[in-house]
């Protein structure tokens, strides 16, 4: 039965049993069995038979098994053999640690009887272990101060092997400083010391690494080595020291805030806080401090506030570098600002004139200013212009003074203002510019009269305005300014002292505009002419004139006024027309003349009314009167025509005029009335005869009168107040032509007459119609040549 098939609990059991038992039925005699650690399992290890002295049937009979005190199967029983054999590979280290020997303790149990036999399984050693030290990586700190002779224990180094296989001697290489020394301690293992030989030097060797190696006593020996660092601790023997007693730093003054001006650095020999270095200024003053900073650790100078060249052109900054045992070393920054062109030139007005005559002379003084430029060398030298075109110069003068002066004349109305820009530039690179502005204003001389718009005005005025009416303007400029550019108008004296200017027009002085004082009359006064004047305000004031034509629109404000046949005679006009007169035959022209003008004038006449329709026409446009047809005996020897006269105008005017006409047999004897008519005739001749001659008086008289009239009131609108309220009535002619058709009249041109009154004779003699065209003489009507025909019908 092999060893171990049974479970932990049954072992038990049987042990339990075996205490019941007593002693008796164990042997008192212990079996030893033995092997080297490593042996290949199955090995043979003995054979229990032999020792025992049984059959080897008896054990598989007796049910023989092997059992261990820790309930392992280390071994195994062969029941046809009776060999123990390796169940497993045996690892004294890991079965007995550094206990030796390494004994197992094991029972071989029978039953049936039960009986059991104690034996010992010993595991032997073998060198299977190299020596090996807890920290591969010993540090010891020794400071270099330390006196030689002095001795620093090493931990000992671990061999899971034992006996002579364990860790024997220990070795360190050859090093002038340490040596090894063995010693035993009360477990009677060694461990290694190190011993100083001679004293340390950090600065020279701040670490040591020296090799410790650890034999074991097999066959062959295995060894274990570890590093030793031997941590040379620093005291403070060495002070910091610069790269260099002086840094010389140029920095140009446009450096931003944070600039790293320098990195300074210091070196110490010695180690940990006796080598570290803190950096600071020494003895600086305010400004430095305000303007550097340095960082404790890295040594960085930088700037915390902008440098300035014009201000401070150089810096000393004594630097110094402590370490932590409070020595220190001392080193000087010397920082030089390098100028850049960084201020522009600067322009500075100390005297300015403004505004200045337009007539100021050349070379007079405008302004004077100065320049200024902070920076040096090239960087402050300065180049001043202003514009091209201007009547101004630029003159050098003491240092960087200038002066502005006039060098051509000055003419306000062609600028009043100039904006002149000094430029000034520096020659630094880049080259910096400033522009100042100045503003110089011309004042005004009362060099310019004022100037009409137009030389001459025409101005259209209808007649029968109101009084007070605007009529038109004038207008006149002044290129000067303030009260040189203040026009005032004026009218100027007629050259005629007679004519009454300032009762016809009157202008504003302020903006010139002109009134018609009285309502005008285009039949007294046509047109008139005079002249305006514009002053300005100046001194001496300065003046020009202007012409102004006033024409007056005519109005239809005249009816036709009928000339012939006379409408207002105590007995009516009667034109006599023979009986045997053709188609055409002129019978009379009724003459009429308008006061107006143009289209106003323009009369145009019609047949109104007619006792006989058909039998008289009269022309449109001259006023004849002819027979339309042949007459006839039926035809009223009376008849009566009533003639219209209408002018052109708007809303049109016109007049009516009465015509009697008779019809005659013939003009070579006198009229007679029908036969039964003689008797009447007869009675009614004395009477009739002188009711014809009051008749014609009258008319002769009323139309004398109004011709007179006519011609007077005429005459006075055309003299106006020149005349003194009077009107003179022209004796002899009047004017010839009053009418002319081609122009403005009423009369075409093939009939132009001639009204007069002839003085003197004593006779009363009316010339009514005179022809002047040499072509109608034979039909001319003269009162005076045929005072026999009238007489023949009763006109004395």
């Amino acid at each position: 039965m092999e060893l171990g098939k049974g479970n932990p609990q049954q072992i038990r059991q049987v042990l339990l049993f075996f205490v019941f038992l007593g002693g008796s039925l164990v042997c008192s005699e212990t079996w030893r069995y033995s092997v080297a650690e490593e042996t290949e399992i199955g090995s043979f290890i003995g054979n229990v038979v032999k020792d025992i002295g049984l059959g080897v049937e008896d054990l598989s009979a007796r049910g023989a098994r092997v059992i261990f005190d820790d309930y392992k199967p280390h071994l195994r029983l062969d029941l046809q053999t009776g060999n123990l054999l390796l169940n497993e590979q045996p690892d004294r280290e890991a079965l007995c640690d550094l206990t030796e020997p390494c004994i197992l303790h094991f029972q071989v149990l029978l039953e049936n009887p039960l009986q059991f036999f104690r034996a010992e399984f010993w595991v032997e050693d073998i060198n299977d272990h190299t020596p090996t030290f807890t920290d591969k990586h010993i540090f010891l700190k020794i400071s270099e101060s330390t006196a030689p002779g002095t001795s620093f224990q090493m931990d000992s180094a671990q061999d899971l092997d034992v006996g002579k296989n364990g860790v024997q001697n220990y070795t360190l290489n050859p090093n002038p400083h340490f040596h090894l020394k063995l010693q035993d301690s009360e477990e009677g293992t060694k461990y290694p010391e190190l011993l100083l030989d001679q004293p340390l030097d950090r600065e020279k060797e701040p670490e040591l690494r020296l090799t410790l190696t650890a034999l074991d006593g097999g066959s062959p020996p295995r060894s274990g080595t570890a590093l030793v660092r031997v941590l040379v601790l620093d005291i403070n023997d060495n002070a910091p020291q610069f790269e260099r007693s002086v840094y010389e730093v140029p920095i140009p003054e446009n450096s931003p805030l944070d600039f790293l001006v320098v990195k300074v650095s210091a070196t110490d020999l010695d180690a940990g806080i006796n080598g570290e270095l803190s950096y600071s200024f020494s003895h600086v003053s305010r400004d430095i401090q305000k303007t550097f900073e340095i960082h404790p650790i890295s040594g960085e100078v930088r700037l915390k506030a902008f440098l300035d060249f014009e201000l401070v052109q150089s810096y000393t900054i004594n630097i110094q570098a402590i370490d932590g045992g409070s020595l220190s070393g001392k080193s000087v920054i010397l920082v030089s600002v390098v100028d850049v062109n960084d201020n522009p030139p600067e322009v500075v007005v100390t005297s300015l004139i403004s505004p200045i005559p337009e007539n100021s002379s050349p070379e007079m003084v405008v302004a004077v200013f100065s320049l200024r430029d902070p920076d040096s060398g090239d960087n402050g030298r300065m180049v001043c212009s202003i514009q091209d075109n201007l009547p101004f110069l630029l003159k050098p003068n003491f240092k960087n003074f200038y002066t502005l002066e006039t060098e051509s004349p000055l003419d306000r109305e062609s600028k009043a203002e100039y904006n002149i820009t000094i430029t000034v530039t520096d020659m630094g690179t880049p080259r910096l510019k400033t522009e100042h502005n100045i503003t110089v204003l011309v004042s005004d001389v009362n060099d310019n009269a004022p100037a009409f718009t137009q030389t001459s005005y025409t101005l259209w005025v209808r007649e029968n305005n109101s009084p007070a009416l605007h009529i038109g303007s004038v207008s006149a400029t002044d290129t000067d300014a303030g009260a040189n550019a203040q026009v005032t108008y004026s009218l100027l004296p007629p050259p005629d002292p007679h004519v009454p200017l300032a009762s016809l027009v009157s202008i504003n002085p302020d903006n010139g505009h002109l009134f018609a004082l009285t309502s005008l009359d285009y039949e007294a006064l046509r047109a008139f002419e005079f002249r305006v004047g514009a002053a300005d305000r100046g001194s001496p004031a300065l003046s020009s004139q202007a012409l102004v034509r006033v024409l007056v629109e005519d109005a239809n404000d005249n009816a036709p006024f009928v000339l012939y046949p006379l409408q207002n005679a105590s007995a009516p006009c009667t034109e006599l027309v023979p009986r045997a007169a053709e188609p055409g035959y002129l019978v009379t022209k009724v003459v009429a003349v308008d006061g107006d003008a143009g289209q106003n004038a323009w009369l145009s006449y019609q047949l109104l009314k007619a006792t006989e329709p058909g039998l008289f026409g009269v022309w449109a446009h001259n006023g004849e009167v002819r027979t339309a047809r042949l007459l006839s005996e039926r035809d009223a020897p009376k008849q009566r025509l009533v003639v219209l006269v209408k002018d052109n105008g708007e809303p049109p005017l016109s007049a009516s005029v009465t015509l009697h006409v008779l019809l005659v047999d013939g003009f070579s004897q006198p009229y007679l009335p029908p036969p039964e008519a003689e008797a009447a005739a007869a009675a009614l001749a004395d009477p009739l005869t002188v009711y014809l001659v009051v008749a014609l008086a009258s008319v002769s008289s009323l139309f004398l009168f109004s011709v007179l009239v006519f011609v007077a009131v005429r005459l006075c609108r055309r003299g106006g107040a020149g005349s003194a309220g009077r009107c003179r009535v022209p004796e002899g002619h009047f004017p010839g032509h009053l009418v002319d058709v081609s122009g403005t009249g009423t009369l075409s041109q093939s009939y132009q007459y001639e009204v007069c009154l002839t003085g003197g004779t004593g006779t009363r003699e009316f010339k009514v119609l005179k022809s002047v065209a040499s072509n109608h003489r034979g039909s001319v009507i003269n009162v005076e040549e045929n005072s026999d025909f009238l007489n023949g019908f009763g006109f004395n």
